[in-house]
């Protein structure tokens, strides 16, 4: 029914005003009605042709039944009942409505995942979410007849959720294969290489043939790949040191089924639901497990990666780095690095008493009430420091923690980027070392992509700063979006690398999950 609303007022003079104003109420009335039993009325004939199902409905089940290839649990929108009640000629009034709802609560959950992040990770608040209307994206879809559009439309608009689908599939196949039927048995007591050949001292580990099944069914050992190469493969793609030796993080990586590994890409989709890496046209993302900053463009809807470097996070067991959506909005060029309380409590204060002369060996100095700066170690004002009453910075140079440069996302947890004089961490292959900050490989490379199109700040003016000695403030013309995300599943140049859950992140979502699906 189409309703005029070009008549919803009168008009002066109008011989009919009062009929006309009564026909416009009841009209008003009528279309409050249609808007309100809308979604019910569209649950039941557009999946209908009179008592038959339309191809439309059968469509949507299978969508629904395909959750699974996106790391959802088709059992949640009810696909099985609803392909039977389909095939047993249920009502239409009464199944309708059923599978409408069920499809909108799929396409909800693609694209906004099945939990509120905030509630697992510490007020993890995503600022630049993309709208999305389930209901509208439907009735879309039944308009033109293509029910998997409405799936697209809801899903992360990125290469690597499609490439992630594709890994999910091939583990799953992998979970049922024999050569994770039995463990690998244990190491020697001292790390070893696979054996070369039958004259190699290792050829004795009966876990040979094994390793390399395994190898094999994982890509890493093509015909012909030499054994340690094959190893190196494998470490390259979990995160581990890649010497070719079967230590115990090898083996313990090894041990791992395919069945962990699907579970773990389940994950990573669920983060992507998340993560928005399309919000402009550039970005700086940092990858916790992984250990990597990119800086991205973004160009004709594409994400391009422009800078790839090493980070050094914060420590696991205490100081863990927090996820973060916020702008980056300036540059401290040889920045103060003012000691936070907590450091300066239960590091910094007592280690000047044990030792003073690390005082003037650092470059510290007191900052007191209204900005008073004192050089002097003091015994009086150190008292005063766990209380608030002064405070410790240390001076740019080339011990300062911060390196020279700091890059400046203002944010609660006080949280920022930064160079470091410790440049030995970033050949290590665990790298969560920090108090939290975020320790970057090369300031200078990620600096002058920051600064692109910024005038007057090329390479040779951002090492002059970098070196002043004196402290300066750069703003940024354009904030740029800064993402500290957590993916322990990725998948690079076409191959799928997994990542230690370093912070126990993966399985606080997957026990949220798990209770999520319960409740349903």
């Amino acid at each position: 029914m189409e309703v005029e609303t070009g008549v919803l007022g009168p008009g002066r003079g109008d011989a009919n005003h009062g009929g006309r104003v009564a026909h416009n109420r009841c009209m008003q009335a009528l279309l409050v009605i249609l808007l309100l039993l809308g979604p019910t009325l569209a649950g039941a004939a557009p999946w209908f042709d009179g008592a038959r199902p339309s191809a439309q409905a059968r469509e949507a089940v299978a969508l629904l039944a395909d959750a699974a290839s996106h790391g959802l649990d088709p059992r949640v929108y009810g696909a099985d009942a609803l392909a039977r009640e389909l095939d047993d000629g249920s009502a239409a009034d009464a199944l309708g409505p059923r599978l409408d709802a069920a499809l909108q609560r799929y396409l909800n959950d693609l694209h906004f995942g099945r939990i509120d992040p905030r509630t697992i990770h510490h007020g993890f608040r995503p600022l630049r979410r993309v709208p999305f209307d389930a209901a509208a994206e439907v009735q879309r879809a039944l308009a033109t007849g293509r029910m998997a559009d409405a799936v697209q439309a809801a899903v992360p608009p990125l290469p690597t959720y499609g490439q992630l689908r594709e890994a999910l599939l091939r583990y799953r196949v992998l979970a049922t294969h024999p050569a994770w039927a039995s463990p690998l048995p244990p190491l020697p007591s001292l790390p070893s290489r696979p054996a070369k050949s039958k004259t190699d001292a290792d050829a004795a580990w009966a876990g040979d043939a094994l390793l390399h099944e395994r190898l094999t069914a994982l890509g890493d050992a093509a015909e012909g790949t030499p054994p340690d190469a094959a190893l190196r493969s494998f470490q390259r793609r979990h995160g581990l040191d890649d010497d070719g030796v079967l230590g115990r993080a090898t083996w313990a990586a090894l041990q791992v089924t395919p069945a962990q590994r699907v579970r773990q890409i389940e994950l990573t989709l669920e983060r992507l639901r998340w993560t928005p890496l399309l919000q402009g046209p550039r970005m700086i993302v940092i990858n916790v497990p992984e250990y990597v900053l990119r800086a991205y463009a973004v160009e004709d809807g594409r994400i391009r990666v422009q800078q790839t470097m090493k980070v050094v996070v914060g420590r696991a067991a205490v100081t863990r780095t927090p996820l973060i959506d916020e702008d980056l909005r300036a540059i401290e060029f040889s920045p103060y690095w003012n000691v936070p309380p907590s450091i300066a409590r239960a590091e910094l204060v007592p280690r000047l008493r044990r030792d003073p002369a690390h005082w003037s060996k650092e470059g510290y100095e007191f900052v007191g009430p209204g900005g008073r700066v004192e050089t002097a170690l003091s015994t009086a004002r150190l008292d005063l420091v766990p209380g608030g009453g002064w405070r410790i910075r240390q001076r740019p140079g080339p011990r300062n923690a911060l390196g020279d440069i700091k890059f400046v996302f203002p944010n609660a947890e006080n949280i920022y980027l930064h160079h470091t004089p410790s440049v030995q961490l970033f050949d290590r292959a665990r790298r969560d070392f920090s108090h939290g900050c975020i320790r970057i490989e090369q300031p200078e490379a990620l600096a002058a992509w920051v600064l692109q199109g910024q005038p007057g700040w090329d390479l040779g003016r951002i090492r002059a700063a970098m070196t002043a000695g004196t402290s300066s403030t750069l703003k940024l013309d354009t904030p740029i979006p800064v993402l500290i995300a957590y993916a322990t599943s990725l998948v690079k140049n076409g191959r799928i690398h997994f990542y230690d859950d370093v912070y126990g992140l993966d399985r606080q979502l997957d026990a949220a999950l798990r209770q999520t699906a319960t409740r349903r």
